[in-house]
């Protein structure tokens, strides 16, 4: 192998390699002056800078002493080399001098696009390039057989309006694709449209099967009323409250009156009995009247108390206190009875007292009424009786409750069978409990007094 200073020969593989550049040689030359070789391009190019020394040794040349060398040239162009391609794939192998012809067809040699495209690509994807990807190519569409350059083609695919495509509701149509919107809009039995009644959006297959149910679609008055027909979910409402040929009753069935007729001559109906409608409303309030009593009655037995014990909660004791002051005024509890079928009596109070009491004292009585079994009772009155004022501390064994009772002396008035309509102020306590008492505990709490009234029923026996 020769020097590698101005050029260098590989006998193994048979090439010729120019010192500057170190690509094989097909145009050598010798600077005759000190003999060294390069390849005519190289050495051009370097004399073309303006330097006129040799690359090797830096001595001074000039054009003229620059020479062809034909034996180096004769020689490497019939060396055998490799395709500049080869590690693409290309496996051409052969002499220099033919490099020029296979590279003109070489596959992987890159060439400017003849469509003149701006690519480069090579000859083994100039076919693939021509026919799918050059945005300069010519394409016919299948569908409208018209010819678009291929960026063109590239927009048109996907829009063409006689491509035929499947219908986007799934209904199972293939139409050309200028027909596609129409079809959707008007035609397709899959497409989404509103019911005229209701406004509800359902596929238009099911829109039949709707207005046998939907609300809003007219249908005719059952009875014929009218020739304009009504929503359905309005026809109840129509046929009972307006519909003038519905047949109704009298508005004073309930007092009584059978009458029927349509709602239009209903009118009629009233004028002419008005006075037999006026009797009607006045027997049934006189019933009904009947039927209150009785019910307030049968309430009125239901809470009360029949076990001889009652609880009085007196509220609002402050004003009530303050009225008593003024007025001396006396608050009388509900009824209430010893046993089921025993006495009837009442509790009072006075709270700023009364008679001994005035002032100073709460004052309690117990007053004997007229109840409705007095005829199988015994007389005069003789159950012993207990008042309790209740201290109501949060803490029970902390409480001191205010208790006194009496036997009922049966000489006293007080204890005979009441009257009717006799008004007597019942026997009790005047002096109670005193209002400073009354401070210096729980009895009054939360504005309330509670007091409690109790009979001894143990000796109250009916044979």
């Amino acid at each position: 192998m020769s020097g590698f200073t101005c050029y260098f020969v590989d006998r193994l593989r048979r090439k010729c390699y120019c010192g500057i550049c170190r690509l094989p040689m097909k145009d050598p030359v010798q600077i005759k002056s000190c003999g060294h070789r390069f390849c005519d391009v190289c050495l051009q190019e370097y004399l073309g800078g303006g330097v006129f020394k040799c690359p090797e040794d830096d001595k001074p040349i000039d054009y003229a002493t620059i020479y062809p060398d034909p034996e180096l040239q004769t020689e490497v162009m019939t060396s055998h080399i490799r395709c500049k391609y080869y590690k693409e794939g290309c496996r051409w192998v052969d002499k220099l001098q033919n490099l020029q012809s296979h590279l003109e067809v070489c596959r992987y040699d890159s060439i400017q696009c003849p469509n003149q495209c701006s690519d480069i690509l090579s000859r083994l994807s100039l076919d693939d390039h021509l026919e799918f990807s050059c945005p300069k190519r010519i394409v016919i569409c299948e569908f409208c057989n018209q010819e678009f350059p291929g960026d063109a083609f590239d927009l048109h695919v996907g829009n063409c309006q006689y491509e035929v495509v499947w219908c986007e509701n799934k209904c199972g149509a293939k139409l050309e694709r200028r027909f596609l919107n129409n079809h959707m809009r008007n035609e397709c039995h899959k497409r989404t449209v509103k019911c005229p009644y209701c406004s509800k959006e359902f596929v238009y297959e099911t829109l039949q099967t709707h207005q046998y149910q939907c609300p809003r679609y007219p249908v005719p008055c059952p009875n014929r009323c009218d020739p304009t027909k009504i929503p359905r979910e309005e026809v109840d409402v129509h046929v009972q409250e307006l519909c003038p040929s519905a047949t109704v009753c009298c508005q004073f069935k309930h007092a009584g009156c059978t009458h029927k007729c349509p709602r239009y001559s209903m009118d009629r109906h009233n004028d002419d009995h008005t006075k037999t409608h006026l009797q009607l409303m006045c027997d049934l309030v006189q019933k009904q009247q009947q039927q209150i009593t009785q019910l307030c009655n049968a309430l009125y037995s239901v809470t009360q108390v029949t076990d001889g014990t009652f609880i009085w909660k007196i509220t609002d004791y402050k004003q009530k206190f303050i009225e008593s002051i003024y007025k001396n005024t006396e608050i009388i509890s509900e009824p209430f009875y010893t046993t089921r079928f025993g006495y009837k009596m009442a509790a009072s109070v006075f709270l700023n007292g009364n008679g001994s009491g005035e002032g100073k004292y709460l004052s309690v009585y117990i007053k004997i009424l007229q109840g409705e079994y007095d005829n199988i009772l015994d007389w005069p009155f003789m159950l012993p009786i207990s008042f309790t004022l209740y201290d109501q501390n949060s803490d029970p064994e902390k409480r001191a409750n205010i208790t006194e009772s009496f036997v009922p002396d049966p000489t006293w008035k007080h204890f005979q069978k009441p009257v009717k309509d006799v008004d007597q102020l019942g026997f009790g306590y005047p002096k109670f409990v005193s209002h400073e008492i009354l401070k210096t505990r729980d009895f009054i709490r939360g504005d309330s007094l509670i007091i409690r009234v109790k009979t001894d029923n143990s000796q109250h026996i009916i044979d």
